[in-house]
């Protein structure tokens, strides 16, 4: 069945790294292929770092291993640097992502690192990638982190992301997606970074954004994306997910809200919604005591809503 928004899974990456609880790799496994059976096409299953600094996340490369046998299933992570794509290809992951945070002092603060670091770590992931054979290689993906604002540095221009942008690609990603790292963004300003980021590297270069609902704008902010020409959307299962090393970023947007949305519209994301608010119950049993938010498992689906899954 084709599609017209892909959504991206990010819960076992960018929930889990964000709660202080540690989901059991079996469990992990069973919430990826109950997603994927209910049609998600596209999951970030974890990271590569270092499992002093996120224990949550250590069991990755097993992770990543299983997902792989799922059908259809693009497998996703997130890398640090060139040791995490190492391990990622290694792994045998279909994507990759590195965050560089269009904020300096969110990136010494999460990476660890300058920007002209960052810079020279993707030219080296790109570097290990050439070497790989075209059947086997990820695409890589250069996330544009706190694109919209900072809680540690306040406002972020669009020339700024602009700059960024156009250096990432010039260090080798194959695309660069837009990040709401911190939940300032607002409708208007989403569609002014789209267009803007878009005039400078390309429209090919820009297809995805993953917005947080700190403000409650989230879904508001997924639309102007989409209004603007975005096929691509992050979100998590119960809204699982922040950013650990950005205050008061709570509030990734609910996956199970965004497909009820997009499937009401007549947008067809190939996602079974019912099969996917079933999902929901490995959380709740797994993760006691751990909110999981949504308007769309509390209220439920209206009387004879099919969407645009159904034939």
């Amino acid at each position: 069945m084709s599609i017209d928004v892909l959504v991206s899974e990010v819960g076992p990456r960018d929930g889990l790294q964000s709660i202080a609880a540690i989901l059991p790799t079996a469990v992990k496994i069973e919430w990826i292929r109950a997603e994927a059976a209910a049609g998600v096409r596209e999951i970030e299953v974890g990271s590569f770092v270092p499992a002093k600094v996120l224990p949550q996340l250590a069991d990755t490369a097993e992770v990543v291993a299983a997902a792989r046998t799922i059908p259809g299933l693009q497998v996703a992570v997130l890398v640090p640097n060139l040791r995490g794509a190492e391990a990622a290809v290694a792994a045998g992951a279909h994507k990759i992502t590195l965050p560089l945070s269009v904020s300096e002092t969110h990136s010494l603060r999460n990476l660890r690192r300058t920007h002209e670091q960052v810079y020279a770590e993707v030219a080296a992931v790109r570097a290990l990638l050439d070497t790989v054979p075209a059947d086997r290689r990820p695409s890589f993906e250069g996330s544009l982190s706190t694109a919209f604002g900072c809680t540690l540095e306040g406002t972020i221009t669009l020339a700024q992301v602009q700059r960024a942008a156009e250096r990432l690609m010039a260090a080798g990603c194959d695309e660069v997606g837009l990040a709401d790292t911190t939940g300032y963004a607002n409708p208007a300003q989403v569609t002014a970074w789209v267009r803007g980021v878009r005039a400078v590297v390309g429209d090919h270069a820009l297809s995805g954004i993953h917005v947080h609902n700190t403000r409650g704008l989230g879904l508001a902010n997924v639309l102007a994306g989409l209004e603007a020409g975005l096929t691509t959307v992050d979100s998590s299962l119960g809204g699982l997910g922040g950013c650990p090393f950005a205050p008061g970023a709570s509030g990734n947007v609910v996956t199970e809200d965004l497909v009820f949305m997009l499937e009401a519209m007549g947008l067809r994301t190939g996602i079974d919604l019912p099969r996917l608010l079933a999902v929901r119950k490995i959380l709740a049993a797994h993760l006691p005591g751990e909110p999981l938010y949504g308007f769309t498992p509390d209220a439920g689906l209206p009387l004879g809503f099919t969407g645009a899954h159904s034939p």
